[in-house]
């Protein structure tokens, strides 16, 4: 018999080596993903940025430990006699046992327990801008109070931030728990009822980023998102003008009679609209809803047609939300409710 070559083997080595290029292109999308406005590895404050050095800092370090847990390994097992020797001595065992795993891990606590007292810190001054939000089946309410010359006002789903200067929320809860999060600026914290916690931040760059409820509350509890919107300081005050004033009247006959179909039909008993006899206290202030990114807690962008379907529709597309599905509603009187509402900006 005549003895054949290994072939297979250097067919298999190429086939690996060709794979690798295409893995690494499959896993792009997904690396990708970790730079978007939902990521923790994508800093955008102080915060978030001392979160991320402490990942890296442990992810580095358990991949060195873990490279020389696998180097011994690989020594104790394949390694001439005397190598062996070596590694089974009383020296080597409380060296790499006991001495490495205490010093390293007590380096780690000292500093974790120096994070924890740097992040989520009050500004120094008291000059941070404060907002309280509250989180409810399935929405958050947010709430600016009155500085300088801007009045206090309500928004809903939606967090406006200035570039630059410490932000301090004030975090409530109106029904059950919550936990509030926006991956880009810092940890999580839970909302309780009964109990207020809070969380700090400084942005440092703007950008439209992502926020979410991270705690179990409910059916809905996977539709419960913000935006976080961080605009240079000079835009926050505009926007914060903007959103301090009465919606202005309906002008178009169109919208004129969709406010009348507003009021007919209730909504200003749950909703409230500034400069309106829409004074509603248990769902969102809709003053200036048709300049926000979106509605239903991040569900849908905001335009007249997400406006009409979300009115008649409601519990389908959200089913366990506080709010009924107006189905009664004509055809003509839903297209003049959303438009009513889509020019609230």
């Amino acid at each position: 018999m005549t003895r054949q070559t290994p072939a297979p083997r250097a067919a298999g080595r190429t086939s690996l080596f060709r794979a690798l290029p295409r893995a690494a292109l499959a896993l792009a999308p997904a690396l990708g993903g970790c730079m978007g406005p939902q990521s923790a590895l994508n800093p955008a404050a102080d915060d978030a940025a001392k979160l991320l050095l402490l990942t890296e800092i442990m992810t580095v370090g358990g991949a060195l430990i873990f490279t020389a847990v696998m180097i011994f390994v690989g020594l104790a097992v394949w390694a001439p006699p005397r190598w062996r020797g070596w590694l089974a001595r009383r020296e080597t065992v409380v060296a790499g046992g006991i001495v490495f795993p205490v010093l390293t891990l007590t380096a780690l606590l000292i500093y974790g327990l120096w994070l924890m007292r740097v992040t989520n810190a009050p500004a120094p001054g008291g000059d941070a801008l404060t907002i309280t939000v509250t989180g409810e089946q399935y929405w958050w309410r947010v709430h600016y109070p009155a500085e300088g010359d801007a009045a206090a006002f309500a928004t809903a789903n939606e967090v406006q931030v200035p570039v630059g200067r410490p932000v301090r929320i004030l975090l409530e809860a109106a029904d059950v728990v919550h936990a509030f999060w926006i991956p880009n600026y810092a940890g999580k914290v839970d909302m309780i009822p009964g109990r207020q916690t809070a969380i700090q931040f400084t942005p440092d760059r703007p950008g439209q980023f992502r926020g979410l409820c991270t705690e179990f509350c409910g059916d809905q509890h996977a539709r419960m998102a913000f935006d976080v919107v961080a605009l240079p300081p000079a835009e926050f005050a505009a926007w914060r003008q903007r959103q301090a004033t009465d919606a202005a009247p309906p002008a178009a006959a169109f919208t004129v009679l969709g406010r009348e179909v507003f009021t007919r039909s209730g909504c200003g008993s749950c909703h409230a609209v500034r400069g309106s006899d829409a004074k509603g206290e248990l769902g969102p202030d809709l003053t200036h809803v048709g300049s926000r990114r979106s509605i239903g807690a991040g569900l849908y962008p905001t335009n007249i047609g997400t406006l009409a379907g979300w009115i008649s529709g409601t519990q389908q597309l959200k089913p366990g939300a506080r709010m009924p599905s107006y189905g009664s509603l004509s055809g003509e009187e839903l297209r003049a409710v959303a438009g009513y509402l889509d020019q609230l900006k």
